[in-house]
């Protein structure tokens, strides 16, 4: 395999390096170079990246079912490899001096393993640099209760909550617990105090984390995952004893992500965990990314709900989708917006194209209609 320039530092940090952790760094460094945000290695094709949300397959030569196996056993300590060993997946962060720090999934396909490594950009970006609506720095600012940030696989979700989590240390003093699996932004103590906890590493189980939280004197809890009824049910309990949970679901819209919380209890607990949820929750945000009309990247498209005291009767009577949603749509004074809304007003100030606004609609129709009668578009 071609041998890329490692980064000042790699070298001095292991002058011994074996051929296995050089590869491994080859390959990181690439995915550097080529400005990628993820790099995928399988067995039988050539390591692929994505570069701005697209898929590109690099000329690096395919590796070895042998080679890839050694790069996962180099990843994993012993706790995680035998969770590998027992499950077929885990996820860790890794970070290689002078490099940067990566979140890799490593999981095996036909038998084989397989890697799929993200570039964690390092530290949590400013709420203002990230084109998201100012709702979600009145979120993070919310004295307590549930707030929910949801969106599809590689949306961004893990990048609006470092900021909405620098928001908090850099304006308040209070002490942020986060329960991360795997931890990717590593958060340094400004005015408040950061207890960065790692599930398999830190603690063994998501919602005992979350429940513990509160003998740690936290003030705000950040969980990245909910994975199932116990830990949504600490985080909604949490979250109603007086403390600010940030959460993450993956969702594609914000009543999708009230249906998830929901409908991860028995049946016959909906409407008394839909009483709890009016009560509690502050809001949910849930974005997608769409490519720049200048080319340049992308840029969020943010959906939000705001629980207000209409919003938190609609939850407690059943969560209608079309009563939600006509709230959202009628809401913008609390900060609220839909999708559909939320794509308008990127075409209007020229972030995106109309195609690629009415690809993402969720009723291309009627946006194209409201583009037309604001005369942003000729009428067809």
């Amino acid at each position: 395999m071609h041998r890329t320039r490692r980064p000042p530092g790699v070298d001095a940090v292991l002058p011994e390096v074996d051929a296995h952790v050089a590869l491994l760094v080859d390959l990181l460094q690439h995915l550097m170079e080529e400005r990628g945000s993820d790099l995928l290695v399988k067995v039988g094709s050539a390591p692929c990246i994505r570069r701005d949300g697209k898929l590109v397959r690099t000329t690096l030569p395919a590796l070895s079912p042998v080679e890839i196996e050694a790069l996962a056993m180099e990843l994993l300590h012993d706790a995680k490899a035998a969770e590998f060993a027992e499950t077929g997946e885990v996820d860790v962060a890794h970070s290689v001096p002078g490099l940067g720090r990566f979140r890799v999934n490593v999981y095996r396909q036909r038998g084989s393993a397989s890697l799929a490594i993200r570039r964690v950009v390092p530290g949590a970006p400013a709420i203002t640099d990230l084109g998201v609506p100012a709702v979600v720095a009145d979120l993070a600012s919310a004295p307590d209760g549930l707030v929910v940030v949801a969106g599809p696989a590689a949306s961004g979700k893990t990048t609006t909550v470092s900021a909405m989590l620098d928001h908090v240390n850099s304006t308040v003093a209070k002490h942020i617990v986060t329960i991360e699996d795997p931890i990717e932004v590593l958060h340094a103590d400004r005015q408040s105090i950061v207890s960065q906890r790692e599930v398999g590493t830190d603690t063994p189980d998501v919602a005992e984390a979350i429940r513990r939280a509160g003998r740690q004197d936290a003030d705000v809890i950040f969980v990245s995952d909910l994975p199932d009824h116990r830990a949504i049910h600490a985080a909604i309990s949490t979250a109603g004893a007086g403390r600010l949970v940030l959460a993450v679901l993956p969702a594609t819209t914000v009543i999708e992500a009230i249906a998830r919380l929901v409908d991860a209890y028995p049946v016959h607990q909906h409407d008394q965990v839909r009483q709890h949820l009016s009560v509690v929750l502050r809001g949910v945000v849930c974005q997608r990314l769409l490519y720049r009309a200048d080319g340049r990247g992308r840029v969020p498209a943010v959906e939000s709900l705001v629980g207000t005291a209409k919003v938190a009767d609609c939850i407690a009577a059943g969560a209608d989708p079309v009563r939600l949603e006509k709230l959202m749509t009628e809401g913008e004074y609390y900060g609220m917006q839909t999708f559909d809304q939320a794509l308008f007003h990127l075409f209007r100030e020229d972030y995106v194209a109309l195609d690629e606004a009415l690809a993402a609609a969720a009723r291309p129709e009627n946006l194209r209609i409201a583009v037309q009668q604001a005369g942003l578009a000729p009428l067809r």
